[in-house]
């Protein structure tokens, strides 16, 4: 594998593309992001979102709340833009995490789970 590449999607309309796949304890927000791989797509699985903030004195449990499927392009493109600095613990906007949503809510049509897939990741909720 290539640094940054965790694997490439086998099967559906990502077939063939690489992923590299993040977890956050909690969504604040700030994704870590490789201008330099050859890559096509971030999947993030994320605890509950929380502002981006010191955790001192604060718990940060092992859980999935959310998972995201962002396009590479199309997120460093919009930062660009934005003149945000890409690399590690970038500021990505609340409307992109929305519409890259595919857990619980199905925003991102890129990346559809079945019902059995998003039942094992609800058992990683803390609800």
């Amino acid at each position: 594998m290539t640094a940054a590449i965790d694997g490439r999607f086998t099967a559906g309309p990502l077939h063939g593309r690489t992923v590299n796949v993040k977890w956050y304890l909690k969504r604040e927000g700030l994704v870590d992001l490789n201008e330099r791989a050859a890559l096509d797509y971030y999947l993030v699985l994320t605890g509950p979102a929380s502002p981006a903030a010191s955790s001192r004195g604060s718990v940060r449990p092992w859980c999935i709340e959310s998972v995201y499927l962002f396009d590479v392009r199309q997120v460093q493109a919009e930062l660009r833009s934005r003149g945000v600095r890409i690399g590690t613990a970038s500021s990505v906007r609340a409307a992109q995490w929305a519409a890259a949503e595919i857990y619980p809510r199905a925003s991102n049509p890129m990346l559809l789970l079945r019902p059995e897939q998003a039942e094992l990741l609800r058992l990683f909720a803390l609800r």
